[in-house]
């Protein structure tokens, strides 16, 4: 922003050039307020209006207000799809969070949260799955976890099965003479 400098102010009636004079330059964009940016998180938005028909595949954390047809894969990121977006698709994510309708299967490495007014139809596999009261599920969760993962809870191990031991028999017990 420019600032008038208080040391060129003129002393008498005659204006004392020191240097350049510098005219200040307002634009219409100075005028409107600079868009802030989401600091700690990278993210991108898809509008209620964008209709998108394919594969849709990112490297970064993705909002869906629109509507999409086909395969969503953000395998290390967060999809979060907005109360406005409809998918029909098959879904890959980190972690899903649902608040508009989904109709396909999901698979998320971390967790599937289906939120207040959100709807899934199709199977979920992902280790952690929340449905809040007022959200609409129709199909299967698989919660099985990945071997090594933490706070896995160890199946007891059967031991194997042995053949029974022989049967024991009972020797003739000696009578003792009469006599």
């Amino acid at each position: 922003m420019w600032k008038r400098d208080e040391a060129v102010k003129p002393t008498s009636g005659q204006p004392t050039p020191v240097g350049p004079v510098v005219q200040p330059q307002y634009s219409r964009a100075a005028a409107q307020p600079e868009p802030r940016p989401q600091i700690g998180r990278d993210g991108v938005n898809i509008g209620k209006s964008v209709v998108i028909k394919g594969e849709l595949n990112g490297s970064e954390d993705l909002t869906i207000d629109g509507q999409v047809e086909g395969k969503i894969e953000l395998k290390d990121h967060v999809l979060t799809i907005g109360q406005n977006g409809k998918i029909k698709a098959h879904v890959f994510a980190k972690t899903l969070i649902v608040l508009g309708e989904v109709s396909g299967n999901v698979t998320a490495s971390e967790k599937v949260e289906i939120r207040d007014g959100g709807s899934v139809d199709g199977d979920i596999v992902s280790p952690r799955v929340a449905i809040a009261e007022g959200a609409h599920f129709r199909g299967s969760v698989d919660m099985q976890r990945k071997p090594g993962q933490q706070g896995q809870v160890s199946q007891p191990q059967r031991p194997a099965a042995q053949p029974a031991p022989p049967a024991l028999t009972a020797a003739p017990v000696a009578q003792p003479a009469a006599r």
